[in-house]
């Protein structure tokens, strides 16, 4: 198993890669370029400027997270062949910098969603909130006004200003796509992509839908034990893999992840480790890691991998805000370090028996 970190870049992230190389058993940073739309090929300088910073400080940047989608190839639009083309000349160019997994995720316009951005706990800490009822009666136009808000001028990803632009009409573009088309649509992708991952030696790692259930009336994929199944058999190699994302299927109080990590542990190339608390109506908040703070067992989930012989990779994920720190949300530095200590420390004696 190898620890590492998710860094947004310099222009693009408070948190500094002399910052994370000060963290104990972090072996590397889980990059992006965050200034390249999906569907363009990423500028080879650009990745290997990346890399040099990052080897530089003594860290590896073995996974990327993520090279978006474009939303052509979801919606199975005419020119998809072309942003296929795309993403795959992406992935040639990663290769060439060592890097060993990818990790993506398939969901449709929105990657993720949120009532709060910043909700006070009684500690005095913030974090991210999920009120079920606020988003299911809200519009994608408000929510990203909200987040516009909240955020003070932080880029967050998937829910990018031009993306924002023209929401309402993508979402439209899904009207006319049935939940069974936009399963062929996913294994059209995986067709095409993954000859290319085995012959590069990338594992795709698809990330699971945030939150598990539809939203604004659009399709849902990786979200319970069946669905990740039938996404695994469109295409049987193991470089069509997941990144296993506890708070994701964690929201779902229906999805038992240690079962489901142990099940799926040689298909997961990626793990994305983090608690959260369920409240009442399938509302949720994103606690701090141990088990006394959140609704999910992470030890359990841990030691399933760890039983299964798990060696990918794992970062901690989203994190408080505490010690008054100011950033992006669920990405401040000092919760998610000390998740990497709790992390390290139960699979330190997991290792020791």
């Amino acid at each position: 198993m190898k620890i590492v970190f998710r860094w947004f870049g310099e222009n693009h992230d408070h948190v500094s890669l002399r910052d994370i190389c000060q963290i104990p058993a972090v072996e590397g940073v889980v990059c992006t370029l965050m200034d390249i739309p999906a569907g363009e090929v990423w500028p080879e300088d650009a990745i290997q400027d990346l890399h040099k910073k990052v080897t530089a400080a003594g860290l590896n940047m073995d996974v990327i997270e993520s090279v978006n989608i474009h939303e052509n190839i979801k919606l199975g639009a005419p020119d998809r062949d072309q942003k296929i083309e795309n993403y795959i000349e992406t992935m040639k160019r990663l290769a060439k910098v060592g890097v060993k997994v990818i990790c993506y995720n398939f969901m449709p316009v929105l990657d993720w969603a949120r009532s709060n951005l910043y909700h006070p706990l009684p500690d005095g800490s913030e974090t991210m909130l999920f009120d079920r009822d606020f988003i299911m009666n809200t519009t994608p136009e408000a929510l990203a006004a909200r987040y516009a808000e909240q955020s003070n001028g932080i880029a967050l990803p998937g829910w990018e200003p031009e993306r924002m632009a023209h929401v309402k009409e993508t979402i439209a573009l899904y009207d006319n796509v049935s939940q069974e088309q936009y399963w062929k649509n996913t294994k059209y992708f995986l067709d095409a992509i993954i000859p290319w991952a085995e012959k590069l030696d990338i594992k795709m790692a698809i990330h699971s839908d945030d939150p598990p259930w539809p939203i604004f009336g659009l399709p849902r994929l990786i979200n319970n034990r069946e669905n990740v199944q039938r996404f695994l058999d469109l295409n049987p190699s193991v470089y069509n893999g997941l990144t296993f994302c506890t708070g994701s299927f964690g929201a779902d109080i229906e999805n038992d992840l240690p079962a489901m990590a142990a099940e799926f542990s040689s298909r997961i190339h990626f793990a994305h480790v983090r608690n959260l608390k369920h409240t009442e109506n399938g509302n949720f908040y994103e606690s701090a890691h141990p088990r006394s703070y959140g609704s999910l067992d992470l030890y359990a989930i841990l030691k399933a991998l760890h039983d299964k012989g798990f060696d990918g990779y794992i970062r901690p994920d989203h994190g408080r805000m505490i010690w008054n720190e100011k950033g992006r949300p669920g990405y401040g530095l000092y919760d998610r370090a000390l998740g990497v200590a709790y992390i390290a420390g139960i699979w330190e004696a997991l290792e020791r028996g």
